[in-house]
């Protein structure tokens, strides 16, 4: 389904490479929408592929930023970013240009999941947050690498995030003793 979404952009388009792009850094590194509303270019090391996020309580955290990604922004900053003296790296596509709130970008993910046709009860930006844990934890990575990943506080809370498949958890699992 992810996918799916990712695909619904269309790359032919000033808006569909900027909703690509954004959509990249939150299904694929969990961004909150304010993460994302928030990122300015001075955020991005090109040199060392790593940019800056201003999560809650405006920690600054220095996160990978992978090829796939990278790729992503780059093509809406040189191919159909405004030029203007605004510092976000996603802005409104029309005059007066300036940075996106995220209800917009809330939009930005609902209306890519119209056009991909998936009927899922909430889609939005957290949901593509909650993917990137259940992903990773279906790949084997530890909660607390996936915790890091989604700059949590507590491992708590990376446990909600990363919804556990029952069926595989089923195939492993011990089972409980019983009495004899």
């Amino acid at each position: 389904d992810v996918e799916r979404l990712l695909g619904a952009c269309d790359a032919t388009t000033v808006g569909g490479l900027r909703d690509h792009a954004m959509m990249l850094l939150m299904a694929r590194l969990g961004l909150r929408n304010g993460d994302v509303a928030r990122l300015r270019l001075s955020d991005i090391s090109w040199a060392d592929a790593t940019f800056s996020v201003r999560g809650k309580g405006r920690r600054l955290v220095r996160m990978p930023l992978p090829q796939e990604v990278g790729d992503g922004v780059l093509r809406w900053i040189t191919g159909g970013r405004p030029d203007c003296d605004d510092d976000h790296v996603f802005l409104r596509l029309r005059a007066p240009y300036g940075p996106l709130g995220t209800p917009a970008i809330n939009n930005v993910v609902v209306r890519a999941a119209k056009r991909a046709a998936l009927d899922v009860p909430g889609v939005g930006p957290h949901l593509l947050r909650h993917s990137v844990a259940t992903t990773l934890v279906n790949e084997g990575v530890s909660l607390p690498a996936i915790g890091a990943l989604l700059r949590h506080q507590s491992l708590d809370t990376t446990i909600i995030y990363a919804k556990v498949d029952a069926s595989l958890l089923g195939s492993i699992a011990r089972p409980w003793p019983t009495e004899v």
